[in-house]
């Protein structure tokens, strides 16, 4: 099938696997940060001020990071039907694992300001326990989507090693965003954090890009094949340099007037853009690599114009609040109070 021959019925599945893709990369992006704000949290008890200050940076966001997830998720349940019941045959533990980490975020977010002085520290390591729950849950699925949902100790190994470097890829977004939300002694401990996370990030970023290949033929074909590999190597090599920059650049960080606090944020933001679009790159049009592509998983045409009408409305909606609330609340956490 060439674009040339594709009809409108054709491209409907492109257009949904590119809204998921899309809802996939905001909420590794919005809800990584927040995710790794709260693996950061520091527990010992001199820290509160600084717990307090790291969940106000968060507060106005976090709940409503989650809405990718779901749109993602509603996506492919309604665009993708038979690649959802293959996923979730094969991860449904550690889908309940992640919604579990979910609900103790959302539980311990609200009882630690109602909580007795003596109990909010307890809140604050089920918030930290929540966080790293969903985000080893999540990089054990994507291990496991790389390796084709299989089962042997090659494929449980990869998947535990995925989970370790999602952990430290959001432990590196968060810590970038409080370089960029926070100020004074915490502002130069999220420096810190970066530097650490950002190297941990790299390494697991180099594995998964040595080990994919090997693993997935049809991968190696697709990333080694000229004169495509001249333009298609262009995504390492601006990764690798986006770690390298930013690195550098922390090392310098705060600056005098808070100069370039920003930058290491969206430094990584682009990271994430082009690990995004090298796994992409890689498996696409399968939905589930090597045995099912979004046209053999997709619903009828008729339902998908029909959920597209929706999804026109719905996903512009979702990125102007999401726009307006950033707007809104930019600037520098301010202490956390609640009323």
């Amino acid at each position: 099938m060439t674009p040339e021959t594709m009809t409108f019925n054709d491209w409907l599945p492109v257009i949904f696997i590119g809204i998921m893709g899309l809802a996939v990369l905001i909420y590794a992006v919005l809800d990584g940060y927040d995710l790794g704000v709260g693996i950061l949290l520091p527990m010992q008890d001199e820290d509160e001020l600084q717990r307090d200050t790291m969940i106000a940076s968060i507060g106005p966001f976090w709940d409503a990071n989650e809405t990718w997830l779901v749109l993602a998720i509603g996506i492919l349940l309604i665009a993708f039907p038979a690649a959802l019941s293959q996923i979730m045959l094969s991860l449904y533990i550690p889908v309940a694992i992640m919604l579990i980490g979910l609900i103790l975020r959302g539980v311990a977010f609200d009882f630690r300001a109602k909580a007795a002085v003596d109990h909010k520290l307890t809140w604050d390591r089920v918030f930290k326990g929540g966080s790293l729950l969903t985000t080893l849950s999540q990089g054990y699925m994507l291990g496991q989507y790389v390796m084709g949902f299989e089962s042997g100790w090659q494929a449980q190994m990869f998947s535990l090693l995925s989970a370790l470097g999602v952990t430290a890829a959001y432990s590196y977004i968060g810590a970038a965003w409080l370089v960029m939300k926070t100020e004074s002694d915490l502002q130069k401990r999220a420096v810190q954090w970066t530097r650490k996370a950002g190297r941990a990030t790299l390494l697991g970023v180099l594995a998964v890009s040595l080990i994919n290949p090997l693993v997935n033929p049809g991968v190696f074909d697709r990333w080694f094949t000229y004169p495509l590999v001249m333009f298609v190597l262009l995504i390492p090599t601006l990764t690798f340099a986006g770690f390298v920059v930013n690195d550098r650049l922390l090392k310098r960080l705060p600056k005098e007037n808070d100069r370039h606090c920003r930058v290491p944020f969206f430094l990584t933001v682009g990271i994430f853009l082009l690990c995004f679009s090298g796994l992409a790159f890689s498996f696409f049009p399968d939905i589930i690599p090597g045995e099912l592509d979004i046209w053999a998983a997709a619903s009828a045409p008729e339902s998908l114009k029909f959920i597209l009408v929706g999804a026109v409305i719905v996903v512009p909606l979702i990125l102007a609040y999401t726009a307006f609330s950033y707007y809104v609340f930019w600037g520098k956490a301010t202490e956390l109070k609640y009323h």
